[in-house]
């Protein structure tokens, strides 16, 4: 069915002026028609059935409630609130208190207990179970939106007037912007601080978009009511974080009381964040300390009074609720400070506000919005209210009653804009699903329906970012590091981020450092190491790492350090250089925990060497120089195989998980031993934890080893390594080039070319393998299985390009990272925006550092 045409108030007033009272289902149509009102009125002309019962403004009946029935029983409040609501519910659908009890499923001791307290109660439901009309000439305006304790206030004789025409309404176009950012700044560009007061605007209360109209109304300088209610003020939201935690013991987070900082105007880095509040010793931090200690002897005044001293707020409206509350005098403990947040959560607390300017309307909430201008934003399934799912409601009834509210609201203003998104977090958004009922269109997207696109642009007289201009040049860089790097590739504005926003700090990086550290010093005093210096390092590194991780995990921290000490100690015992006369003098680069804990120097050139090599566009820190032709790196993660190693140093494209780091330092070692066939190690001292415990741990099994070879993978198809490793392979492969021979197999590959492509099965139906298979197969013995033997074969050295290294690939890396850092120079210039997406795409966003900054449906314009 269309969209019904709704009446203007206009004519709804011309259809009720002549009776002496008029009700209406929502209040600010009562108030609508009452304003048009231009003759004396002797008291009230159109209202609700509530207002008129009550004889005042409506109020949250569920919060009234619950207050009156709380200290009466002894239920637990979110029982309470639980009965209280479907209670409620059920007396309006029903008509009648009692009617809860005809639902055996829904009757409890809380719900008997509500039922006897309220039957003495002066509730507005109450009030309108008793009241009876007096005027003679009633007029009711969309009788059918009435529920049924609504309509128990009707008289016997009453007009019906209809909220609808009978004609369809012609909906305005979709306005379909890219981003949220973009519908409000629509909005701002459109409102000025004197139109305040003629525009409306309706949305989702708890979306994203309430909170950015809030912010960018603010920045404006532009009045608007309707918005953050009691919860949402931030020292209410501070407090009740404060006691909340209070609670958690050696749980809680710096990061997790950093509101209650915010608020006292405590600057505690962010790099603290992660640690234990308890276990941080940072001055900011002492009085929240202090009073998480005391929590159990203070009574909730005691405590907000605390906090008002320490941050010099009043939170009287806070106290006031409180003592409604009964909670005062009341000591704080775990159970109440949940059930004062669940009240807070579940009950709007009324706050005080200017009626002035831009009214915020939520639209589950409102079912006419009386401004000249509304701007309906959003209108996705948020928009859609839930399901009725309890057996006194009329399903079929309530939805109509949604769908009229709905199509009211669409029409509200004499003018109305619509601004939605076709897609958002790069996810399609649904329409709001009453669309469904009134339009014929098939569509999946606004843009399927009658919609106009548009762009995100700013307006030149709209206030922005203060700007200083700075009199410097962009800065290009030369070198990037393998980190920096595998960034860029998987987001080039998560990269940018990185470096502009600092991160706390994480239990891993902590333990990697410490790790590394003790490593560098063992390679430069390891006669000081002995046990008793291994548990004295085990007692370093708690302290350093204790911050970071709950008490609880102390004994599995402290088996895990002296597991990966020992196992660091056992690997350097077997692979230290039997000399140090390769290498150049150390850099001094960085500091040493250790040394310091010894107070013993570190300056051996095999370790923590620091490299910038302009020639190839690469920096970084070499761990461990093994031998002129090994390098090996610490690391604290899981394993990787060398074919992953190898994958993830994809270029064309880029690996979902890219990881440049071998590739770079091989590139760059190469350049000091060229012509050298070089091997990267990657050292995982923390693999075999477990193998540890039970005795079965093999060295080995943390060695990650991939080869670099100087010569190209053709070349190496045809050397007597790459043969020799054919006959150590499988029984017919090795069977039938011991039948053919290193000279005939060396004649037979140098005038092939072994396929690019690394599939399986187009390696089988290449032109190389039938041409390499009838070659083989005519030079070799007739019991020799030359095909099956040439199929492994082919595997064989298809395996050995995937994991390995050869001088084509690492020629590829170095021109793929001089066209990353001549692109990220660019970006640099600020000739644009540095993209979201990277080379190969649609970032890892499991692999993004700053999610909630990379806003995929904003405009890069």
């Amino acid at each position: 069915m269309p969209i019904q045409r709704a009446k203007s108030v206009a004519r709804l007033y011309d259809d009720v002026a002549d009776y002496d009272l008029v009700l209406t289902p929502d209040a600010p149509l009562a108030s609508a028609i009452n304003r048009r009102v231009d003759v004396p009125q002797f008291g009230t002309f159109a209202t609700t059935p509530r207002r008129l019962a009550a004889g005042r403004r409506e109020q949250a009946e569920d919060r009234t409630a619950f207050l009156e029935v709380v200290d009466r029983t002894d239920h637990d409040w979110k029982s309470l609130s639980y009965a209280i609501g479907n209670v409620l519910q059920c007396w309006e659908h029903q008509g009648s208190l009692e009617a809860i009890l005809d639902h055996d499923p829904y009757v409890d001791p809380a719900t008997e207990a509500v039922v006897d307290a309220m039957a003495d109660l002066r509730t507005t439901s109450r009030q309108l179970t008793e009241y009876t009309i007096d005027e003679a000439s009633v007029a009711v305006v969309g009788a059918d939106q009435l529920t049924e304790l609504e309509q128990a206030v009707l008289p016997a004789s009453y007009d019906s007037i209809d909220l609808f025409t009978g004609a369809a309404f012609e909906y305005p176009q979709f306005n379909v912007f890219d981003s949220s950012a973009a519908i409000v700044d629509a909005i701002l560009d459109t409102v000025a601080a004197d139109s305040a007061g003629n525009v409306a605007v309706v949305l989702d209360r708890n979306s994203r978009y309430s909170a950015l109209v809030e912010a960018g109304l603010e920045a404006e300088d532009i009045p608007y009511y309707g918005g953050p209610g009691f919860v949402d003020d931030p020292d209410h939201r501070a407090f009740l974080c404060l006691c909340r935690h209070a609670f958690r013991g050696s749980e809680t987070t710096v990061a997790d009381v950093r509101p209650v900082l915010t608020q006292m105007g405590a600057d505690v880095p962010i790099d603290h964040d992660n640690k234990r509040l308890h276990a941080t010793d940072h001055a900011a931090t002492a009085w929240i300390r202090e009073f998480c200690g005391a929590v159990e002897s203070q009574t909730f005044a005691e405590a907000l009074s605390a906090y008002e001293s320490q941050t010099g707020r009043s939170l009287d409206a806070f106290r006031t609720e409180l003592a409604q509350l009964s909670l005062a005098d009341t000591r704080l403990d775990r159970e109440r400070v949940d059930e004062l947040a669940y009240y807070l959560q579940t009950y709007e607390v009324p706050v005080d506000r200017d009626n002035e300017g831009v009214l915020l309307a939520d639209a589950k909430s409102s079912g006419y919005v009386d401004r000249p201008v509304v701007f309906h934003v959003g209108l996705d399934e948020e928009w859609t209210h839930s399901a009725p799912k309890r057996p006194w409601v009329d399903t079929e009834a309530q939805f109509q009653r949604y769908l009229d509210r709905f199509q009211l609201l669409l029409q509200s203003g004499v003018e109305q804009y619509y601004l939605v998104q076709d897609t958002r977090g790069g996810q399609p958004v649904t329409p709001c699903l009453y669309f469904g009922e009134l339009l014929d269109d098939d569509y999946e997207r606004f843009s399927d329906l009658d919609a106009v696109t548009h762009s995100r642009t700013l307006g030149t007289d709209r206030t922005s970012f203060e700007k200083e201009p700075v009199d410097v040049d962009p800065q290009s860089i030369e070198t990037i590091s393998q980190s920096s790097l595998n960034s860029y590739v998987n987001s080039p504005r998560d990269y940018f981020f990185s470096r502009l926003v600092d991160s706390p700090d994480q239990d891993y990086f902590t333990e990697g450092t410490l790790f590394h550290d003790f490593a560098e010093f063992y390679v430069n005093h390891p006669e000081r190491i002995d046990q008793a210096s291994i548990e004295a390092i085990v007692e370093a590194m708690l302290a350093e790492a204790t911050p970071l991780f709950p008490g609880t995990d102390e004994p599995l921290r402290r088996r895990k350090y002296r597991i990966g000490l020992e196992t660091i100690v056992e690997y350097l015992d077997a692979n230290m250089p039997d000399s140090e006369d390769f290498l150049t003098p150390a850099s001094g680069w960085g500091d040493n925990h250790f040394a310091e804990f010894f107070d013993m120097p570190v300056d051996s050139p095999l370790t923590e060497r620091w490299f910038e090599n302009t020639d190839i566009g690469a920096k970084g820190k070499i761990d461990f120089v093994q031998s002129p032709s090994q390098l090996v790196d610490f690391k604290s993660g899981h394993k990787q195989s060398q074919r992953q190693v190898v994958k993830h140093t994809a270029i064309d494209p880029p690996s979902d998980t890219p990881n440049f780091q071998a590739a770079l330092y091989l590139c760059h070692f190469r350049t000091l031993q060229p012509d050298e066939p070089l091997e990267f190690t990657f050292f995982h001292f923390l693999e075999t934890l477990d193998d540890v415990v039970t005795g079965d741990a093999n060295l080995d099994d943390t060695l990650t080893t991939v080869a670099y070879y100087p010569w190209s993978f053709d070349e190496h198809v045809g050397s007597r390594e790459a043969y020799d490793a054919l006959l150590d392979h499988y029984n017919d492969c090795a069977t039938t080039f011991e039948s053919l021979g290193y000279e005939a197999y060396s004649a037979i590959v140098d005038r092939l070319s072994f396929p690019e492509t690394t599939e399986k099965s187009e390696l089988r139906a290449s032109t190389f393998a039938e041409e390499f298979t009838a070659a083989v197969d005519a030079q070799t013995a007739d019991d020799v299985d030359a095909e099956k033997g040439c199929d492994q074969a082919i595997r064989l050295l298809n395996g050995i390009r995937t994991r390995t290294f050869f001088r084509e690939d690492l020629d590829a890396i170095e021109t793929f990272v001089a066209e990353r850092i001549e692109e990220l120079n660019h970006y640099r210039s600020g000739a644009e925006r540095f993209p979201i997406d990277g080379p190969g795409g649609e970032p890892n966003y499991r692999r993004v550092d700053h999610r909630d900054l990379l806003l995929e449906g904003a405009s890069d314009e």
